[in-house]
C-alpha cells in the first residue's frame, strides 16, 4: 500500500464514487483504476492524499465487504 500519491498526481485518473452514496456526499470515497493499481481518495478531500493498492488487494477488500 502507498499512501505518498496525492490526488494532484493521480489527476489524469477517471475516478467513481459508488451509486449507493447519498447527495449529501457525506462519508463516501471515490475509486479510480489504472494498470494493476487502484487508487482510493476521500470524496470531501478530492485534493488531498491518494492510498494506492493493487487490484488483488483491492478485490479482497471488496470481497469482504
Amino acid at each position: 500500500m502507498n499512501t505518498a500519491e496525492s490526488s494532484a498526481v493521480a489527476s489524469g485518473l477517471a475516478w467513481f464514487k459508488s451509486s449507493y452514496s447519498g447527495a449529501e456526499g457525506g462519508d463516501c470515497i471515490e475509486v479510480a483504476a489504472d494498470m494493476g493499481t487502484v487508487h482510493i481518495r476521500d470524496s470531501k478531500t478530492v485534493a488531498g492524499p491518494v492510498v494506492r493498492v493493487s487490484r488483488e488487494a483491492w478485490a479482497g477488500f471488496v470481497g469482504e465487504a
